[in-house]
């Protein structure tokens, strides 16, 4: 395949990068595996997956290690996201752990510094400190992961923070929860959201319906998975591998084309939410 372009997504400053990126949660865990990750991440870049998103809370900061190695000599075309864990997430705190991430991704700014979840230190707080990061060339962009809608018109509410520019959630075909009101929320107001687990680890990997449409388009249960999020408006999808090979499966997925029928066939068997439900989280 690959004949298809990555589709891409615009933040609100501007900035555009493909729809279909790459994560790194649970890399850098074990020194073992360090070299088959690098490589898998600088082939998912070959392969135009230039997101790449991390966090301080990977390994420990190990996992953003491997994200600097992964990109030395290659700074310049890659769009890395990174976190602050919430109890760092103070007004210095915010500063210092982005220090921190810099030093260990080996760059001197971070593309997109989100706040990994909320924790206790104020919103007005952190977005200070975001801002400040933002004006001093620290950061392009700063947003939250895990916020649902009423942590976001909260977030509304602080000043600066209608300058979130994304969203990082927990969303793939098994956990659809945030159709109900969040997504729609976002794409109003042109937020990209990023979704993390697109195959809930795997464990969707194996339901029926699932595997009789992915053979009927000569195609990986993974691949329909991520044909999925792709078709959603504004949403960017982070599939996390640590082979080459399945990051050239992750790209191919980009190439499906599915009918209306078997979209209807997946809605069945991964029902949409009919009503409002508390934000899930892995």
């Amino acid at each position: 395949m690959q004949g298809d372009a990555i589709p891409t997504i615009r933040f609100p400053n501007g900035a555009e990068v493909p729809a279909l990126g790459q994560g790194t949660w649970n890399m850098g865990e074990r020194s073992s595996e360090a070299k088959r990750e690098i490589e898998s991440l600088r082939a998912g870049l070959d392969l135009g997956m230039t997101l790449i998103d991390t966090a301080e809370m990977y390994a420990d900061g190990g996992a953003e290690k491997i994200v600097g190695e992964a990109i030395r000599g290659r700074r310049e075309e890659v769009f890395v996201v990174s976190k602050v864990y919430p109890w760092n997430a103070s007004r210095q705190g915010t500063i210092d752990a982005c220090e921190g991430s810099l030093s260990r991704l080996g760059t001197d700014r971070i593309d997109l510094y989100l706040l990994h979840w909320r924790g206790d230190h104020p919103l007005s707080e952190t977005v200070e400190a975001f801002e400040g990061l933002k004006a001093s060339g620290k950061i392009g962009a700063w947003g939250v992961s895990n916020f649902d809608k009423s942590d976001m018109e909260e977030l509304f509410d602080v000043p600066h923070g209608r300058n979130v520019a994304a969203n990082q959630v927990l969303y793939n075909l098994s956990r659809r929860g945030v159709e109900y009101d969040l997504l729609p929320f976002c794409q109003e107001r042109q937020i990209p959201v990023m979704a993390y687990s697109p195959i809930e680890q795997g464990r969707i990997l194996h339901h029926p319906e699932l595997i009789r449409i992915a053979k009927a388009y000569q195609a990986t249960p993974a691949q329909v998975a991520l044909a999925f999020l792709l078709e959603r408006d504004g949403v960017i999808v982070i599939p996390k591998t640590s082979s080459a090979a399945r990051a050239t499966e992750n790209r191919d997925a980009v190439s499906l084309d599915i009918t209306d029928e078997d979209w209807a066939a997946l809605d069945t068997a991964f029902p949409p939410p009919a009503r409002k439900k508390p934000l899930e989280m892995l």
